[in-house]
């Protein structure tokens, strides 16, 4: 048998190991957290930008003018040039459309457009009508059936009944008035074309 002393010092040794047992286990350390990145507000990056619109080129010729802009019934704020250039009255004298010898305000009595990037041109010579659309209607006015009452076996109606613009020949047919023969085209832009010319490029 073991001596006293011994059996303390066991008795001992054995709490001790029984309590280094139950003593709960320490957890390790929660790793410290890493801060979120704060977001930072950065400012838009500005870039120039170009002007809305460029500046319109200027043309004082109206052969350049017109193969620039292609097709208008009236030269707009691109166009400085004169009204009537002695350029349009010399190409209207190459293509007999007034002649040489008459005055220079009879010369000057016509008006310009561009089509189809030429220039077009309109004297006004005895009352043409330049600058109206071509009226296409063959219903006839309140004029013209006054007319033919009055005249109901008329040949011809007066361009003063009629308009000028009218693309028809109109007659009294039995106290009617009545379209007949149509005796020009209409242009593109919506103009008699009888009364117009092609200057063409120069």
């Amino acid at each position: 048998m073991l001596p006293q002393a011994h059996k303390l010092i066991l008795a001992f040794c054995v709490a001790l190991v029984l309590a280094g047992c139950a003593a709960p286990a320490t957890p390790p350390p929660a790793p410290s957290a890493t801060p979120a990145p704060v977001a930072t507000q950065t400012q838009p990056v500005l870039t120039p930008t170009a002007s809305a619109s460029a500046t319109a080129a200027a043309y004082a010729d109206p052969f350049s003018y017109c193969a620039a802009v292609g097709s208008i019934d009236t030269p707009d704020a691109q166009y400085t040039g004169l009204k009537l250039p002695d350029a349009l009255v010399q190409a209207m004298i190459k293509q007999n459309i007034v002649a040489a010898s008459a005055p220079a305000d009879f010369q000057h009595n016509a008006v310009w457009r561009c089509m189809n990037n030429d220039v077009w041109i309109c004297h006004f010579g005895a009352n043409l009508p330049c600058l109206e659309k071509a009226d296409t209607s063959q219903v006839p006015s309140s004029a013209m059936d006054d007319f033919c009452k009055a005249n109901p076996s008329a040949d011809a109606i007066p361009a003063v009944v009629t308009g000028r613009a009218t693309v028809y020949e109109w007659t009294c047919k039995a106290g009617k008035a009545t379209a007949g023969k149509q005796f020009t085209s209409v242009d593109p832009r919506g103009y008699l074309a009888v009364f117009w010319y092609d200057l063409g490029p120069q």
